[in-house]
């Protein structure tokens, strides 16, 4: 078989003045039409608008919850197979004599900021405490709602959600955006990552569809994180006293409390991305995942360490095993058990794997950005396993301290009972006296602050390397604010109209279309990386550096 030279050379059509300057107009203008369209609707017509979202996404979970299922566990094979595969596992994100940019310490601290962070504080202990009343097992009878034979099984299903699956689809598109951008001296932009499969057509319509639908999924699947930390952060401000203005009679964020947090969070991390990644967001990144270290050392030392350590080892040890039944098994049915399970993995497993298809371009771009000069192997080993262990860690001994005062009655229903953001502020408060607990209230949420902003400056970032054609350079700054006023605005309309409930909807719908595309990036880096071994023995070029 005969094996051509790679593609070296993608040209994008950039605006060469006006405001526009450096960016690509088709993809900027339409996908700001698109997502400001999406806010006047929400707002002019909420009804509608939450009535014809809940269509789509009854629609969607209907009939596209075996794509996900089987799209997200081919992500995790195509993780396993690169790691595994010498000739792709020794490949650089770049040329020969590349060197990584960032320590480890910052690398990782940046990936799991950006990637996960703000959920760990949510979802560390309220998702545990969900599945240890309600999961698959106990639908099925398998296991007790609340009792000691269903523990295993609640960090079993948590782990499902924030393990390999969630990682494994971050890497895909990080792997793929790298291995173009810094192998081939290609746009750093989505379109670039199927150059395999589309070649030149990518210049042109075909590439600003494919930018256009990576930014829309990228701002909604931005906003989900962005709906989750509002909530805490206004739970948060009104433990240590803000003011009782901050929640409504429901006991969730009141309006008033909406805006005023996503003021102080865009607000924020709007500065923060016009500093860019060297500085403003490599700075916050190490500084939440000190914090953060300080926090999970407080949960090892003061909660229930031997049960989280059982919850680690003997529930981490139950996942693996399951897994394969996890991530290929899809519910559905006619009786009342079938129905109840496809309920569940509806609201569960199907909502997350559109989350991190969602949060794909964005993560995945941004990993890509900061992990030029690494091997594969090692970005597979540091953006899926690590992180993933990190999170099994967090939801075992956070989860686990919540789950023991429950079961043993310490709590008495105090951490049921409260919203999920509020979770963690509950079950700190009872962990300590009432001075330390306001101060480890203080703390919590000035580390949610900085993973916010961590996650929000990003997107802001990550969003105009894309409608720049890859370019991250000083001419973009001026629409750094708009995304951001943007990002906000799409976050509050959203969850003044319908709630978290109508971000969740926006989100998964968004999601559906990006989904093909990531499938699409895998089977191109795996044809890329296949052609290079052929170059390599032919004697022909393989990185842009090797150009004369």
């Amino acid at each position: 078989m005969s094996v051509k030279p790679p593609l070296l050379d993608l040209p994008i059509k950039i605006a060469e003045r006006g405001f526009y300057n450096g960016f690509i107009l088709d993809v900027t203008i339409t996908s700001k039409l698109a997502v400001g369209a999406l806010v006047l609707w929400a707002v002019a017509f909420p009804q509608q608008a939450s009535d014809v979202l809940a269509g789509f996404n009854s629609f969607i979970l209907a009939n596209f919850a075996l794509w996900y299922f089987y799209v997200m566990a081919a992500f995790v094979l195509a993780c396993i197979v690169l790691a595994l595969w010498p000739a792709a596992g020794r490949m650089k994100l770049g040329g020969p004599d590349d060197e990584p940019e960032f320590s480890r310490f910052s690398w990782f601290s940046m990936m799991f900021g950006a990637g996960i962070g703000v959920g760990m504080l949510t979802w560390a202990v309220a998702e545990p405490i969900y599945h240890f009343n309600k999961n698959p097992d106990v639908i099925q009878g398998l296991a007790t709602s609340g009792g000691t034979d269903n523990v295993l099984n609640a960090f079993k299903w948590s782990y499902l959600h924030w393990g390999f699956s969630a990682w494994s689809s971050y890497a895909i598109a990080g792997l793929a955006l790298g291995f173009f951008a810094y192998r081939r001296g290609l746009p750093l932009t989505i379109r670039s990552s199927l150059a395999p499969l589309f070649g030149r057509s990518l210049s042109g319509p075909v590439g600003h569809a494919i930018d256009i639908v990576a930014v829309i999924a990228t701002i909604l699947g931005v906003a989900q994180m962005l709906g989750f930390g509002v909530e805490q952060f206004v739970a948060g401000m009104a433990r240590i006293g803000i003011g009782d203005w901050l929640i409504n009679e429901q006991g969730t964020a009141s309006s008033l409390g909406i805006i005023v947090a996503i003021v102080i969070i865009m607000g924020a991390s709007t500065l923060s991305a016009l500093s860019g990644v060297g500085k403003g967001i490599k700075w916050l990144s190490n500084l939440n995942m000190v914090l953060s270290t300080f926090l999970l050392g407080f949960f090892l030392l003061f909660g229930s360490s031997w049960f989280g350590l059982n919850a680690l080892f003997v529930g981490g040890f139950e996942y693996l095993m399951a897994l394969p039944s996890m991530i290929f098994t899809v519910y559905s049915g006619d009786g009342e058990t079938a129905k109840a399970l496809e309920g569940w993995q509806g609201a569960w497993s199907v909502f997350y794997w559109a989350w991190w298809v969602a949060f794909a371009p964005f993560v995945g771009l941004f990993l890509a950005r900061i992990s030029k000069g690494r091997t594969i192997r090692e970005f597979v080993v540091g953006a899926v396993i690590a992180p993933a262990i990190m999170c099994f860690v967090w939801f075992a001994f956070a989860g686990g301290t919540a789950i023991e005062m429950e079961l043993t009655g310490i709590a008495g229903g105090a951490i049921n009972s409260v919203p999920d953001g509020d979770k963690i502020f509950a079950m700190t408060g009872l962990m300590l006296s009432p001075v330390l607990g306001w101060l480890m209230a203080v703390l919590i949420v000035v580390l949610l602050m900085t993973y916010l902003v961590t996650s929000a400056d990003s997107a802001v970032l990550i969003v105009n390397t894309i409608n720049a054609a890859g370019d991250e350079g000083p001419k973009a700054r001026p629409h750094i604010l708009f995304w951001g006023i943007t990002l906000g605005m799409v976050v509050a309309a959203l969850l003044l109209v319908g709630g978290l409930k109508a971000i969740q909807t926006a989100m998964v719908i968004g999601a559906l279309p990006f989904s093909l595309v990531m499938v699409l990036m895998c089977v191109s880096l795996f044809k890329a990386i296949y052609r290079d071994g052929m170059r390599e023995r032919a004697g022909l070029q393989t990185t842009y550096e090797q150009v004369s």
